[in-house]
């Protein structure tokens, strides 16, 4: 249990580890349930970095406590504790926890990812509005209350001058745009490639996701988005948007927020594929009428792949093919072959 910091706020059990300090869920009696954010001084922080790095998180989440929006998570009030050698920050609980859980589960479906998009894009214009960045967007920073509204969490902790050694200790490479890799600085083109980053890891998994080559070690060379290996279920219109937000020049991807609302506005939620990932394959089904239908893609190895899809009764009836592969085939064959069979 940790001891009280501010008068009449509890603090209770932990919940969270990041980068930037420990997340505990306490009682705030204007608030009930809230989130405490504890940013401690280091063991290795002299007097003088402390100083400067305490003040800057005491300024800057004073400021973004006035950033108030649905879907940013709202911080209610900052103070310093353990007799300076902490910042405190008490803000708004988010009872569903982040979409990293999510993320690792596996493949989210399209109407679910394009809730989030949209939720996190009017979140994000509002800082964007204020002058903010948010410059950490990704899975774990996109919190979910009691209603399953998307909010964005731990912005503005991040500062230009520490992004690349953040990335680096925090595991956050994979969402740094190519123009902050090679040395462009940030800017709300680079929070909107980060969103396009994001959306597709939730479009398919942390399976399917890890089994690629690091994109922390391709982003800076350019030319990352031609190497994205996408599942076959994934609408054209969906590659399209987000590879427009994976752009190396971020004069060719949307300019603002309301320009990536107005692309993931038109995006289909249809036909609803739930995927299920895994190292050796890959399932999809869907409830249609009154049968279920199912694709199963098995990867044999890099080199054989087979694939088979059927349509069975939910009650009495026929189970129908739909589709297969003749015998085992390539892996560009079989995303070729299945692709077409989700008509996308």
């Amino acid at each position: 249990m940790m001891p009280e910091y501010v008068s009449g706020l509890h603090i209770g059990d932990k919940i969270g580890n990041g980068h930037f300090g420990q997340v505990f869920k306490g009682k705030d009696p204007a608030h009930g349930d809230v989130a405490v954010k504890v940013l401690s001084r280091e063991a290795q922080q002299d007097d003088a970095t402390w100083e400067k790095y305490k003040s800057s998180a005491l300024n800057e989440a004073q400021h973004l406590s006035k950033a108030k929006h649905n879907n940013v998570v709202q911080i209610f009030h900052v103070v310093e504790g353990n007799q300076g050698n902490s910042v405190v920050i008490c803000m708004e609980y988010c009872p569903c926890g982040s979409l990293e859980n999510r993320f690792a589960q596996g493949p989210m479906i399209l109407q679910e990812v394009k809730k989030v998009a949209t939720h996190v894009l009017f979140g994000l214009g509002a800082l964007h509005a204020r002058n903010m960045i948010h410059r950490d967007i990704k899975p774990a920073n996109i919190l979910l209350d009691s209603m399953g509204t998307a909010k964005l969490g731990d912005f503005g902790l991040v500062t230009d001058e520490l992004i690349l050694g953040y990335g680096s200790q925090a595991g956050y490479l994979d969402h740094i745009a190519y123009e902050v890799w090679n040395g462009a600085g940030t800017s709300p083109k680079s929070d909107i490639w980060a969103l396009g980053m994001t959306l597709f890891r939730l479009l398919h998994g942390k399976v399917w996701y890890e089994q690629a080559p690091r994109p922390s070690d391709l982003i800076k060379h350019g030319g990352f988005v031609e190497t994205l290996k996408w599942l076959p279920h994934i609408p054209k219109a969906w590659r399209t948007a987000i590879r427009k937000m994976l752009n190396d020049d971020p004069a060719k991807r949307y300019q603002n927020t309301n320009q990536a609302m107005a692309g993931i506005a038109s995006l289909p939620v249809k036909p609803v594929w739930t995927a299920a990932v895994t190292p050796e394959g890959v399932r999809w089904e869907q409830i249609k009428k009154q049968r279920r239908l199912i694709a199963e893609w098995e990867r044999i190895s890099p080199q054989k792949h087979r694939w088979r899809a059927w349509s069975e009764p939910l009650g009495v009836g026929q189970t129908r093919i739909l589709g297969a592969s003749v015998g085992t085939v390539g892996q560009r064959k079989a995303m070729s072959e299945l692709r077409t069979f989700f008509g996308t």
